[in-house]
């Protein structure tokens, strides 16, 4: 999920980079594919062997900070979207229009919090993502 705020310059389309990191899974493949496949002659060396242990305790930890970090990361753009809600503001839309109205609703989707703004027409604009937002008034 691509976490978004208020006024983000970030092209929305562009896709996610290439992981080019082992992921755990492969990683306890690979671990075990060298246990299996090991000398019985010449065992793995006891220091080599912790040393992998600690690589993988030290992936585990990373993979559960960057989890806790995108749920963190997801709970600050839904108190943004939240804390918008009444207020005027400013969108920039794709077609290079900017209107202006007030923020009626807030959605959750799997992509994260949408907004409903109420124009000054009646009319309302669905839909409109936090990066969309160009401009708050108090």
């Amino acid at each position: 999920m691509t976490v978004e705020s208020i006024g983000n310059v970030g092209s929305q389309t562009a896709s996610p980079a290439a992981n080019n990191n082992i992921s755990q899974e492969e990683f306890i493949k690979l671990f075990l594919a060298q246990l299996n496949s090991q000398d019985p002659l010449e065992p793995l060396n006891n220091r080599e062997f912790l040393a992998q242990l600690a690589q993988f305790s030290s992936l585990e930890q990373s993979r559960q900070s960057n989890e806790k970090l995108d749920n963190l990361l997801e709970m600050n753009s839904s108190n943004q979207a939240l804390s918008l809600l009444g207020k005027a503001v400013q969108v920039s839309l794709q077609n290079s229009a900017t209107p202006s109205g007030t923020i009626e609703a807030v959605h959750y989707t799997a992509d994260g919090p949408t907004l409903t703004i109420k124009l000054a027409d009646g009319s309302f604009l669905d839909k409109i993502s936090l990066s969309q937002i160009t401009i708050v008034q108090q």
